[in-house]
């Protein structure tokens, strides 16, 4: 949520970002509404003063004996809040579309964020490694696991349905394999590591910037009044949520959670395997910082380094890109996408993400701090994808494999998987 005095000031600028990020928003409608809002505000609080003023007359004209006076003055404030009455009604109305509008207000984004209007448009900054090839017809990971007996789809989908599955043995071990060294090196660089929880408010995934565009993508627990959520990031930033925090260093946090995603709209795209799933697990990282955005911003090289650390580590090639404006949530100010090389797909397959979403979601949460002055302020809130699985086993397994359908383990794992160094 972005502060009313600077949609009024960049109404054009935001109806552009707006529009690149498919946001179906009318800047001029909520300027017109706030207009509404403040005379009505205006007026509530002058009727307000006049009937509490004539209250306060009452008592003297009554012990003064002046009671013509003193029902003419009963008369005009029962008036007054009949007026009072509509007035505060009407004002309900503005302010409640008032507020819907202002949670469709996206964030700015950075002068270096391309222009585009899909995933199509993102630029590569730079890339690590060169894509697998081999000199026999590899198996993608869903023959891989088959091969390995580290999944079981057909069986997910009987007990859960469509995008669901299990995993087994050495795919179990894969995977916490990989989150554990993950957690490691986030705690290595001053991460406290956190184990979240699965559900939430909704004022919490309003908050950070979830609802209400996301609300189609979300798990509704409705006897509760609660969510599941897609990713620690929302219970991680609110964690703080309402309160005056110390960032004389960035606050790191690490969070650990299984995540779930409807995934509506995504009817027959990427039914096979593990690249699109209901529920998922992460790694993820949050920080909370000074609400400056050169900070910001040093900031978010540093998560995405981080990520980087952890491909480098398991051995795999990868991008990082700069994701253009169409290809953005709505908080966000400045992000990249970090694709790993998948063969079975025969390109990179976004495996994790980093965003700056300046002080977009610390409005909402109300997440505060004292500058060197003593003021306070709001703190810039950046998240990343240390690591998603099982996505992420999908590279893992298809790049290390062996024409005998072996595949090779990266050294760093091989620690967390009791010095196993291939599958065979």
């Amino acid at each position: 949520m972005l502060d009313i005095r600077f949609i009024r000031e960049h109404a054009t600028r935001l109806q552009d970002i707006a529009t690149h990020k498919g946001i179906e928003v009318s800047i001029a409608d909520l300027l017109q509404t706030d207009t509404a809002r403040r005379q009505l505000l205006q007026d509530v609080e002058q009727l307000r003063q006049q009937r509490n003023t004539l209250s306060q007359q009452m008592p003297t004209l009554a012990q003064t004996g002046r009671r013509d006076e003193m029902e003419a003055t009963k008369a005009l404030v029962r008036t007054i809040n009949a007026d009072l009455a509509a007035q505060e009604a009407q004002l309900a109305v503005v302010q409640t579309a008032y507020d819907q509008l202002m949670l469709l207000v996206p964030n700015i984004v950075s002068p270096d964020t391309p222009l585009g209007a899909t995933e199509d448009d993102n630029v590569q900054i730079r890339q690590f490694g060169t894509p697998t090839t081999f000199d026999f017809e590899p198996r993608d990971h869903v023959q891989l696991s088959e091969l390995h007996d580290l999944m079981d789809i057909q069986r997910g989908v009987k007990v859960a349905g469509t995008r669901n599955y299990y995993l087994k043995g050495m795919g179990v071990h894969l995977q916490r394999a990989v989150q554990q060294l993950a957690l490691d090196l986030l705690t290595d660089r001053g991460f406290t590591v956190m184990d979240v929880p699965l559900m939430a408010r909704e004022e919490m995934l309003t908050n950070t910037g979830f609802f209400p565009l996301g609300r189609e993508q979300t798990y509704q627990l409705e006897r509760e009044e609660k969510w599941l959520v897609g990713t620690s990031e929302v219970p991680l930033v609110s964690y703080h949520a309402g309160e005056v925090v110390d960032v004389t260093e960035p606050l790191r946090y690490s969070g650990i959670s299984n995540c779930f995603r409807r995934e509506a709209g995504s009817a027959g795209r990427d039914v096979r395997g593990l690249y699109r799933v209901h529920q998922f697990a992460k790694v993820e990282q949050v920080v909370i910082t000074a609400g400056d955005v050169e900070t910001s911003n040093a900031v978010l090289d540093e998560i995405t380094a981080n990520a980087e650390a952890i491909l480098q580590l398991l051995e795999l090639p990868y991008r990082v890109v700069a994701v253009c404006t169409g290809d953005m949530a709505i908080g966000t100010y400045k992000k990249f996408d970090i694709e790993t090389w998948m063969p079975s797909r025969g390109t990179w397959g976004e495996t994790q993400s980093a965003s700056n979403m300046t002080d977009f979601q610390a409005r909402r949460s109300q997440i505060r701090y004292r500058d060197a002055e003593g003021e306070l302020r709001y703190c810039h809130t950046l998240n990343s994808t240390a690591v998603a699985t099982p996505r992420l086993l999908i590279p893992l397994l298809e790049n290390h494999q062996r024409a005998d359908g072996s595949v090779y383990i990266p050294v760093a794992l091989r620690p967390y998987l009791r010095g196993v160094s291939e599958l065979r």
